[in-house]
């Protein structure tokens, strides 16, 4: 299986077949990111109200598909914010709620 990656900055999709000096985008030479190997980077889905994780790599996936191309928001104290921005432990903090429906 050959490995994809993704160049974050013009967000084109390449294999490795194409990429040149180590992980530098052909497209805008700028580094890219190697992909999970479950990822499919094509998500229809807007908005779903929860969040799953990949059990390969971690990262978050959308629960409908399991696209990695997500955007994860969370409320805290009446601000929706990405969480993206916060630092390693309070992202494994949300990781690790149990959440319950009444």
């Amino acid at each position: 299986m050959t490995k994809k990656y993704k160049c974050y900055n013009c967000l084109v999709i390449l294999d490795e077949s194409v990429m040149q000096d180590g992980n530098l985008c052909p497209v805008c030479h700028q580094e890219c990111m190697e992909m999970c190997p479950r990822d499919h980077c094509d998500c229809t889905h807007d908005i779903v109200e929860t969040i799953e994780y990949c059990p390969e790599c971690g990262a978050p996936v959308c629960p409908v598909c399991g696209c990695h191309d997500v955007t994860q928001i969370s409320r805290v104290t009446g601000y929706l914010q990405e969480v993206n921005g916060w630092n390693a432990g309070k992202q494994q903090e949300l990781k690790d709620r149990t959440r319950y429906t009444i």
